[in-house]
């Protein structure tokens, strides 16, 4: 079975976990568990105050590090610390196809479509549309065994925070990340993961202002069902 929440660090005023893919982070739909709840139980189970608030957000299908607020004073830090862009977030990802580029930067004009759950690329002049701008680095590309094509194993550094970031700008590079079904016209049917996952996070402590440096790279085993020990 496999294991749903990881807590890496709690405190009286935050917990950092790995969530797995597949898991929302809150969700209104009966009987789905969430990471919300999830934590809620965990500090239950423990005998200590249950209470929790989101700071930040991965994709359902998406999995990687998270830190959620235990208090009202924590929260209001954190969610200035993400809004000021605050916190240092770096991501793996596999996305198809050989980058022209070993490294670079993606700057676009996004526009989310609340009602059908997506984003786009569009022009800077259209209304609601918000600047994104994320660097890259190549790490390696190969042919593995599990997919039909070339894929490249990318680290990805966010300097903004929309919606659906990574997997739009990088599908609308031609690079659509594995297991994607939303932006991925080539991914298989069924559900699969998102070859994507928030593998550093750092942060300043909410209460002393201490620098909490998180990283599961080196742990991280595979992405998107395909073992990352075949880009070695």
């Amino acid at each position: 079975m496999i294991k749903k929440i990881e807590i890496i660090y709690q405190d009286q005023d935050i917990v950092v976990c790995h969530k797995m893919p597949g898991i929302p982070v809150q969700t209104s739909k009966a009987r789905q568990q969430d990471m919300v709840s999830l934590l809620r139980n965990h500090l239950a189970e423990q005998g200590e105050d249950s209470q929790i608030f989101i700071v930040q957000r991965l994709d359902q299908p998406v999995e990687g590090l998270m830190v959620f607020a235990r208090t009202k004073h924590a929260a209001a830090d954190l969610s200035r610390q993400s809004k000021e862009r605050g916190m240092g977030k770096q991501y793996l990802a596999l996305a198809e196809g050989r980058f022209k580029q070993p490294c670079g930067t993606l700057e676009d004009y996004m526009l989310r479509d609340g009602r059908d759950n997506i984003s786009s690329v569009v022009s800077g002049g259209m209304k609601g549309a918000k600047l994104a701008k994320l660097s890259y680095e190549v790490i390696k590309a190969w042919q593995p065994k599990e997919t039909p094509g070339l894929i490249s194993l990318v680290r990805i550094k966010l300097n903004t925070g929309r919606h659906h970031q990574i997997r739009v700008q990088l599908a609308h590079d031609g690079h659509p990340l594995v297991g994607d079904r939303k932006y991925n016209p080539n991914c298989a049917q069924g559900y699969l993961p998102v070859a994507l996952c928030s593998v550093k996070l750092a942060f300043c402590h909410p209460k002393d202002g201490r620098v909490m440096d998180f990283d599961i790279e080196k742990e991280l085993k595979m992405l998107g069902g395909i073992p990352l020990n075949t880009a070695e």
